[in-house]
């Protein structure tokens, strides 16, 4: 068995990961550059300084006259993070002994500031954090406006979801259904050693293991028997291919279009569940080669192609669809807990042109379906803004159009703890809207 890695190696590559997210990246994208056999422990540590930001943004500038340099700062994040009531992977000791160690190596001027910062912080915590605590940011971790605009949308539950975000997410897995079933497949985990249950009663397919565990330990995941997909993402199929038994169910070979197919978990799931037609649009051409890696590991095979689905006569043949999947760039607001860096990163100035894009993407592709056929949208999103107000806009537009209301499936779904899941799910908002016949 390997050794595990110094905890200053950790504490700097982190450092990096938010130095770079300080700088716009997502923090996905910035540990891809970190040394395999630091990654776990590095995002870890990474992961946990984003979900504290609020506070440690704010005891930083408490305890530092000047800005310190991007580096210097994200060590400080890490760090402050791994002091903060509640943690208990080090002692503090340890902690500011490897954070200081890691700044001699990286900026050695800075090593004497880091020091001091730290040990201030552990003889002052108290009254360090009494005094951020009315800040808005410290107190809810997330940027002013983004609790701002939840209490406006969700009077009575914004709370429960800016704490709902600060939970790790569970590891929710699709068992590809033309490989296996879901019974056969929890057997297997349970040889593996790995102990999972059913998801819950709208996702078929779908189970949860508890503990998470790495990929690579989930059988056959390399031979396509699995996928990871979070159990409201599960949702997207069933609704688009019979309206979750509320409609006829999709022909064999119906012409489908997936408009905005990146990463390919939803395509993934539409192949898997029915022998579709299946055209996937998406307007980044690097996104699309992880549609494309997904369908291979996965041994399901669809038509894959590069373009914005609002450039209609671009990419389209003329031949109209049965069923359209518009699950539409949004604020990601929804999978905050699974990519808690997004808060940071998103400004409030870009819902606005978020829901302009939505709205295009809606009036481009309804015109290419065929009399009677349906259009999925989606969002992994929260704001009302790009749920339930965008669609309420479009059947204004669209006096053809009706929205199927199917409770628990479609509308706003919160992602708190319900029954009908065995873990709570992320936030997401679907609308399955139905063209007539003429």
């Amino acid at each position: 068995m390997n050794a595990a890695p110094p905890l200053h190696q950790l504490l700097l590559e982190a450092a990096r990961a938010l130095a770079a997210l300080r700088a716009g990246r997502s923090l996905t994208d910035a540990l891809d550059a970190c040394p395999e056999g630091l990654r776990a422990g590095t995002q870890a540590l990474a992961f946990a300084a984003v979900r504290a930001q609020g506070r440690c943004g704010a005891l930083i500038k408490t305890l530092m006259p000047r800005p310190p340099q991007p580096l210097t700062e994200g060590l400080l994040r890490a760090a402050l993070t791994q002091l903060l009531p509640g943690a208990t992977a080090y002692a503090p000791h340890t902690l500011v002994n490897q954070a200081v160690q890691a700044m001699k190596k990286a900026v050695p001027a800075q090593a004497a500031v880091v020091n001091a910062v730290l040990r201030r912080f552990q003889r002052e915590q108290e009254a360090l954090l009494s005094q951020i605590a009315q800040q808005p940011e410290a107190r809810w971790e997330h940027p002013a406006w983004w609790v701002a605009r939840l209490k406006k949308d969700w009077p009575t539950q914004w709370q429960d979801l800016l704490q709902a975000a600060q939970q790790p997410p569970p590891l929710a897995l699709r068992v590809n259904g033309r490989q296996g079933s879901p019974a056969d497949y929890l057997a297997r985990l349970q040889d593996a050693g790995l102990a999972a249950r059913p998801l819950g009663e709208r996702a078929a397919n779908g189970l949860v293991v508890e503990p998470p565990c790495p990929v690579q330990r989930l059988p056959g995941f390399g031979a396509g028997d699995v996928s990871v997909q979070d159990g409201a993402a599960q949702l997207a199929a069933p609704l688009l291919i019979h309206g979750a038994g509320h409609l006829p169910p999709l022909p064999a070979g119906a012409r489908v279009l997936d408009a905005c197919a990146a990463p390919g978990g939803k395509t993934a799931h539409l192949l898997e569940a029915a022998d579709l037609d299946l055209l996937a649009l998406d307007a980044a051409p690097e996104r699309l080669r992880k549609v494309e890696q997904t369908l291979g590991r996965l041994n399901l095979q669809a038509q894959v192609r590069a373009a914005d689905g609002r450039d209609v006569p671009a990419w389209w043949d003329g031949k109209p669809f049965d069923a359209i999947l518009l699950d539409a760039p949004c604020s990601a607001s929804g999978i905050n807990r699974r990519h808690p860096d997004v808060r940071w990163l998103r400004r409030e100035s870009d819902i606005a042109q978020l829901v302009r894009t939505q709205s295009e993407l809606l009036d481009a592709l309804w015109p290419l379906l065929k009399p009677g056929g349906r259009l999925l949208y989606a969002t992994c999103s929260l704001f009302a803004a790009e749920g339930r107000d965008q669609i309420a806009a479009f059947l204004q537009r669209q006096p053809q159009a009706r929205s199927l209301d199917i409770p628990g499936q479609t509308g706003h779904l919160l992602g708190l703890p319900e029954n009908a899941w065995a873990v709570p799910t992320d936030g997401f908002f679907y609308a399955l809207l139905l063209r007539g016949e003429s």
